[in-house]
């Protein structure tokens, strides 16, 4: 999805911003945001407390290091152990993990950030004591207040583990659709285990599996509950009438909140309409943030991809757009293919379009984070809320589209939510996501799927909604042909080349024999392409167990479909691939010569609807569309 970031500071990223980065981590500094980091829980062991205990639950914790490098915590009360790894961006001086009610009575790990936190303080909490000005610390006080019905008051992203040292109990949840990660496993011995990544936990637990996004689990229920319940869950058609007006400034309020922050950020910026727009927005409103006094309003742009690949182009021209300081991130189809193993042991998935995706923001990752970066806002969750991805053009009817729709978010915590997190706090860097803010998706999965369906005869292609929610002509947000740019998905975008090269490596390492046997030796999810087999081999030498091959979805898809949408087009069950380009009579292969790069492309290609069979082409004369044939 996205190949570039731009990061927020008053100079050049050199080493008087890495001193500078020194400097906040030894004093104390005013609370702004969250941070991204890495929690274990052991709760109730059956074994007594022992040293040998406490240094393995140690062992595994330090298998999170990567997500939270800044510092560690543990506590331990009784038989159970609450254990954190620390990417400080909020509060670096003073606000450590395990975090504390006054008492010390109710302990919690918190991986995520609370964006209304200071709204919290001051009026739920006026009559409680902080101890620290980190953003997370509310959730202890909020409990003592409300017990296990508080959950729904935090407007952020977060994974936690509460236990009550009063009556022993223990409360865990996970924000809405999924953004952070979070495991669940259970012990021989009774015991459950509670992660942010699979491989704190597999090793110790004869059964776990992802906790489910939205969800609450708690050991006085000795259960799971939903407590994210939205009208758009039930997948009941909206009938909200398109207001551009409220979808623009719902955006805006969600990318305002992510620029909270103590340390220098960025924002990712593939040259694609999602990203661009959360570039031109960061940028419209950062100079009157906290974030730009401390480190500027001045954006440094960064990008990856392969030689002359779509998204380079596209991203220097928002960049020069936008007026970003621009620099560019190479890398080889050798380098992607060398990385591999790390980014499915990181990643902890052998789905196929995940890994393609994953491997140049894995690499891109690492480059941001040595020149000092910790956060950056990317641009994830936009083509599933508004039906971005290109097969949407094939969608039958409104209804059909929109709960294609609510099944890409429900899932989303499987796919580029996954991919967004872990790929970047591979390396100790966080990814925030304004498009999967809680009340943004209320407000932009409430309009009538009837704006959301692709209509060349109404000059609406792909998220027109949103599109022409930022169409303004006196202020414009994005040059029209940019915001009018067809989707391009990041494992495309970042090189045609790169999948196909990433095909003929795996080839290479999988024989026709070995796939013909397939179905025995991987009966669940079994590989239909020697790439997916080979990323399966890979991720079974990581995770062996049968609980975390089933963690992993699998079904057929075309250009990133689930598998009920493959039924809007008989074509594409002959062209099964995730990548955008096997959207058959709808993907425009871009950045061919273009005579024109003032104006917005000049054809795309449009399916008519699922029982179409001659592809239409529509000549696009922003902001309007007129049929050409």
């Amino acid at each position: 999805m996205e190949a570039l970031v731009a990061a927020a500071n008053p100079h050049s990223l050199q080493p008087s911003l890495l001193l500078a980065l020194l400097l906040i981590t030894t004093s104390r500094v005013e609370s702004r945001a969250g941070r991204m980091c890495g929690i274990l829980a052991v709760l109730g062991c059956a074994d007594e407390p022992s040293q040998a205990k406490r240094a393995r639950v140690l062992e595994l914790s330090r298998r999170l290091k990567h997500r939270g490098p800044d510092w560690s915590g543990l506590r331990q009360v009784g038989d159970c152990y609450l254990s954190h790894q620390r990417l400080a961006i909020i509060d670096p001086a003073s606000g450590d993990q395990p975090l504390y009610n006054e008492d010390h009575s109710i302990v919690v790990a918190v991986n995520g950030e609370i964006y209304n936190h200071e709204e919290l303080r001051t009026n739920q909490l006026a009559n409680h004591k902080f101890r620290t000005g980190s953003d997370c610390e509310v959730i202890a006080h909020l409990y003592e207040e409300h017990g296990e019905d508080f959950v729904d008051m935090l407007d952020g992203v977060f994974s936690f583990v509460l236990l009550d040292t009063r009556d022993r109990t223990f409360l865990a949840a996970r924000d809405a659709v999924g953004v952070t990660p979070l495991y669940v496993g259970w012990a021989i011995d009774g015991s459950v285990w509670i992660a942010s990544e699979m491989k704190a936990l597999h090793d110790e637990c004869e059964h776990f599996d992802i906790f489910p996004p939205g969800h609450l689990y708690s050991s006085k229920n000795g259960g799971f509950r939903r407590w994210y319940n939205p009208p758009w869950f039930s997948e009941a058609i909206p009938s909200v009438p398109y207001d551009p007006l409220a979808l623009r400034k719902a955006f805006e309020k969600a990318v305002i909140k992510r620029l909270m922050t103590d340390v220098p950020f960025g924002v990712l910026l593939s040259g694609g309409l999602d990203s661009s727009l959360v570039a031109a927005v960061t940028i419209r409103h950062l100079a009157g943030t906290k974030a730009a006094k401390r480190w500027g309003t001045k954006l440094h742009s960064f990008c990856v991809g392969l030689e002359g690949s779509p998204d380079l182009k596209a991203a220097k021209e928002v960049a020069d757009y936008l007026g970003t300081e621009h620099h560019e991130f190479h890398f080889t189809v050798q380098d992607g293919i060398d990385a591999i193993e790390d980014v499915i042991y990181h990643t902890e998935t052998y789905d196929v379009t995940t890994i393609r995706a994953s491997t140049p923001m894995f690499l891109m990752s690492r480059k941001i984070k040595a020149l000092g970066v910790k956060m950056v806002i990317s641009g994830e969750g936009s083509d599933e809320i508004f039906g971005g991805y290109l097969y949407f053009h094939k969608a039958p009817n409104k209804e059909e589209f929109h709960r294609e729709t609510c099944r890409k978010i429900k899932a989303l915590h499987q796919y580029d939510c996954l991919r967004a997190n872990k790929a970047t706090s591979a390396w100790g860097l966080e990814a925030r996501v304004p498009f999967l803010d809680k009340e943004f998706i209320n407000e932009a999965m409430s309009i009538d799927p009837e704006w959301k369906m692709v209509r060349p005869d109404l000059g609406r292609i792909e998220k027109w909604v949103l599109r022409k929610a930022f169409d303004d002509e006196e202020q414009p947000f994005l040059p029209k042909h940019i915001l009018y740019r067809q989707k391009e998905q990041f494992s495309d975008g970042v090189g045609y080349s790169w999948i196909d090269g990433l095909k003929a490596h795996a080839a290479s390492n999988v024989t026709d024999k070995m796939l013909s046997n397939a179905k025995f030796i991987f009966p669940h999810n079994t590989p239909t392409t020697k790439e997916a087999y080979y990323y399966r081999m890979i991720f079974e030498r990581f995770f062996p167990q049968k609980p975390a091959i089933l963690t992993v979805p699998g079904g057929p898809s075309v250009a990133c479909s689930t598998a009920k949408a493959i039924e809007w087009d008989a074509q594409w069950s002959g062209n099964l691939d995730p990548s955008g380009r096997a959207a058959l009579g709808v993907h425009l292969s871009a950045y061919e010569s273009e005579s024109d790069q003032n104006h917005v492309p000049t054809t795309i290609t449009a399916g008519a609807g699922a029982n179409s069979k001659k592809p239409r082409t529509i000549k696009v004369e922003a902001p309007g569309v007129a049929i050409e044939g």
